[in-house]
């Protein structure tokens, strides 16, 4: 699974996860590595079949063998790499004298994301031609340790220390005992890859010390050698717009994805708290006799991505193609949604300069006068639309999807919120921050209030419904989509960086 960010999971590791029938994952594995598996795929987190460690692991390759005589395709996820520091070949033998077959997908092990994402190189022609990995795990003082930390103190290359948060004094120390120069650079660092990675410098004699003081913890990687002081004062990491702002994304989770993969490369530690979630509707029977009957009309309408893809695919599902929308013509609330239409080989005759129902009728009123209409919409949302143009026109509205508002699965999200752990909530339409501010307790609806929590808004709609439930908008969009609300973000955390002035 690599080191956590999903963005480094290989093309093969994606491959496979998508052909997987069972997933038997790390609790480290990231759940958004997850999200590329199928919907359907069983997913087994290692850590709930057994409390203790070293019991587990019997349990997993027992899983997987049994598993696999059942037909399935199983996927053994490990974060980093399977063959360092995994277990990957424990597995693979086991599996081996079971006689199944198997493949081994490399994977990008922390020490190599931690260096490059640290802006740390683990070689440098000047200092280091050589780099050892080692586990930190077993007691370095024990007399049958099988690390020679000895031979590691006079290592001329960089040392790279896994799992080594918990025995970090004595390594340390035992490293010294063994001539390592004290003043020899070392760096922490911790959740590599992930807009929640913190790193820090200093030299081996004042390691354990500055972890302490930093309060840092696992997991973590150790970079001992010469290299670390080549590290700039902030990483390429570490300068992105975004990095380690905390940021609740609030859209369906099947619409969530392309944000949260933006706003994860522009740095933000990004957090996903679906409240709405998009279903068919409750009755298919009207949008079905719509479809049978587009030829009867001279204009279809949306007003959502939702609505474009919810339609053409029932219309295909009905056994239909494109070419039943004949001479129809298209109109778009804005420009995601002729987004939308665009990926279907389709183009919307009007598209509003803003994307508001008023501003697309304003646009059809000319152009519908007498004509008929299919608006083709969600179950619920503003009747303006509709009002309006059948003052002028005949219109018929069908429900191509319903919008549900979905009990809150993480309440440590919300919990974050009212920490104060959470600086940034967008809010990409109106039912999604109705739902979303209905489930605040008092303290996380004070953090909003005073400014510790910034509500961003996708449009003045959402902004005014924001506001009909008295909470304050730090940002609104420009332009009306998920990037917009994302550049709106990245004006507001612009502004708050000024302000804290050139010493911060």
């Amino acid at each position: 699974a690599g080191p956590g960010d999903p963005g480094m999971l290989t093309l093969r590791g994606l491959e496979c996860l998508q052909r997987a029938d069972v997933i038997i994952h790390d609790k480290l594995v990231s759940p958004r590595v997850l999200e590329f598996a199928p919907a359907a795929a069983q997913r087994i987190a290692v850590d709930s079949l057994h409390e203790r460690h070293t019991e587990r692991w019997p349990l997993v390759q027992q899983m997987m063998i049994d598993l696999a005589r059942q037909g399935k395709t199983v996927v053994r996820l490990k974060g980093g790499d399977p063959f360092i520091f995994g277990r990957g070949g424990e597995e693979a033998e086991a599996l081996r004298q079971e006689g199944i077959s198997y493949e081994v997908v490399p994977g990008i092990t922390a020490a190599l994301a931690a260096a490059a994402c640290a802006d740390i190189p683990l070689t440098h022609r000047f200092c280091a031609s050589g780099v050892a990995f080692v586990t930190g795990h077993e007691n370095p003082t024990k007399p049958e340790s099988s690390v020679d930390w000895s031979a590691l103190a006079r290592f001329p290359g960089t040392l790279v220390i896994y799992m080594g948060m918990a025995r970090l004094e004595l390594i340390a120390k035992v490293l010294l005992e063994h001539g390592k120069p004290a003043d020899t650079p070392a760096a922490i660092i911790q959740t590599a890859s992930l807009g929640s990675q913190l790193a820090r410098t200093t030299t081996l004699d004042k390691l354990d010390a500055m972890v302490r003081a930093e309060g840092l913890i696992p997991p973590a990687i150790v970079i001992i050698g010469p290299v670390v002081d080549f590290r700039p004062v902030q990483s390429w990491f570490e300068r992105r717009p975004l990095f380690g702002q905390r940021v609740l994304v609030t859209r369906p989770r099947d619409q969530a994805a392309e944000m949260i993969h933006k706003l994860e490369l522009l740095g933000a530690n990004v957090f996903q708290l679906p409240v709405v979630e998009v279903r068919d509707p409750p009755d298919w029977s009207p949008v079905d006799d719509a479809i049978r009957r587009l030829h009867e009309y001279d204009w279809l309408v949306f007003t959502s991505v939702n609505g474009v893809q919810r339609f053409i695919q029932r219309l295909l599902d009905n056994g239909f193609d494109l070419r039943a929308f004949g001479r129809i013509k298209l109109a778009s609330i804005g420009p995601g949604t002729a987004g939308a239409l665009r990926h279907f080989n389709l183009k919307a005759d009007v598209v509003p300069a803003s994307f508001r129902s008023e501003d697309l009728v304003g646009v059809l009123k000319d152009k519908v006068k007498g004509h008929r209409i299919l608006l083709a919409r969600a179950d619920r949302g503003r009747e303006l639309l509709r009002e309006e143009l059948a003052a002028i026109a005949k219109v018929d509205q069908v429900a191509v999807y319903s919008q549900v508002d979905v009990i809150c699965d993480q309440p440590e999200l919300l919990l974050m919120l009212s920490r104060g752990e959470i600086a940034y909530v967008t809010l990409t339409s109106s039912n999604i921050a109705r739902a979303f501010l209905n489930v605040l307790d008092e303290t996380a609806r004070l953090r909003i209030h005073n400014g510790s929590a910034k509500l961003v808004s996708i449009s003045p709609v959402t902004s005014a419904t924001i506001r009909e439930l008295s909470f304050p908008i730090a940002a609104e969009a420009t332009e009306h989509t998920a990037d917009g609300v994302i550049q709106a973000l990245l004006k507001l955390t612009a502004q708050g960086r000024q302000s804290l002035g050139p010493s911060e």
